[in-house]
């Protein structure tokens, strides 16, 4: 297998923020007899058996979710979009990565989410890749990059009718990832360019062209964490692409300010009163999946103080 070039700065940065966490486990394996298969790339999710990954859902975490609803509705104006279901937060604590946590609100509603879903544009090109189904040109790495870093839309549209509608679906439908599934409230899908033209591929349940539901979209981040996005070599590939964000508004505003030191992997997305982040966060005492969907005109302000109270809600959870 070969693995993306370890000389690269971004592979450094994600790999060096666990690498004493795997040497101290080593050693630990090492002086108690025990053997454990550890993985040659390791990530951030502590290794499980046979590379199963443990479905997200499963790691509900009662003390966290109490504290994300005590925390974000405490403010009338986020509990009043929160009942609504004008704002959709998921939330992934992956401090202690033998036992990462989960929490939600409104975290299987479906809303419009505008550039956000350009993710499942990456995924879908990289399965495509990995399949010999589209060539990995310099102009299709530089257009993947620029639809992520910058979310530009003329490279995302090139990307799309380079993918397919269909490709796409089949993607996020498969049942290894099932990234937009109905019997969870829908998640990821793109089923119009970014630009004008080429008619629309609406998702079944709402109609939407752009959707997503924010524990969908942690379970991105989650499988890409894990490297079980096609296979290890291309999430690696992915996680640079969204390492170190070129737009430095909403979540990562905030993150700048409060993480300087840590590696951030995002995608965002705003259109009208829809305002939607995603972020993966590492450092060195901050490590965690944050998701946030919002219908409101406020979005933007939003989402920078998001970050703030989530940071409360992890710092009061053991």
């Amino acid at each position: 297998m070969n693995f993306v070039d370890s000389t690269d700065p971004i592979f450094l940065s994600f790999h060096a923020q666990v690498y004493c966490l795997c040497s101290l486990v080593g050693l630990l394996i090492l002086f108690s007899g025990e053997q454990r298969s550890m993985p040659l790339n390791p990530t951030i999710v502590a290794p499980v058996a046979d590379t199963v990954v443990a479905p997200l859902r499963t790691l509900v975490d009662e003390e966290l979710q109490l504290r994300l609803d005590g925390i974000l509705n405490q403010r009338s104006d986020w509990k009043n979009l929160i009942s609504n279901k004008k704002m959709a937060v998921s939330l992934v604590d992956l401090l202690d990565p033998e036992q990462p946590r989960f929490a939600q609100l409104n975290g299987d509603h479906m809303m419009y989410a505008a550039s956000l879903p350009k993710i499942a544009v990456l995924l879908a090109a990289m399965d495509a890749i990995d399949k010999g189904e589209l060539k990995e040109s310099a102009e299709v790495k530089r257009d993947m990059r620029l639809m992520i870093s910058r979310s530009d839309n003329q490279a995302s549209t090139r990307m799309i009718d380079r993918v397919g509608f269909d490709k796409i679906e089949d993607v996020l439908t498969d049942p290894e990832y099932k990234l937009y599934d109905k019997q969870q409230g829908g998640g990821l899908w793109v089923g119009k360019r970014y630009g004008s033209g080429g008619g629309r591929h609406p998702e079944p349940m709402k109609g939407l062209s752009h959707a997503a539901t924010s524990t969908q979209v942690c379970r991105f981040y989650y499988l890409l964490a894990e490297e079980a996005l096609v296979n290890p070599e291309r999430s690696q590939q992915m996680m640079n692409i969204l390492a170190d964000p070129a737009l430095h508004h909403k979540f990562v505003n905030t993150l700048d300010r409060i993480a300087p030191e840590a590696t951030l992997f995002r995608k965002s997305g705003s259109w009208k009163t829809y305002h939607s982040d995603s972020v993966m966060v590492l450092g060195p005492d901050r490590r965690y999946i944050l998701v946030a969907l919002i219908d409101d005109p406020a979005g933007e302000s939003i989402c920078r103080e998001l970050v703030l109270e989530i940071e409360k809600v992890l710092a009061a959870t053991p």
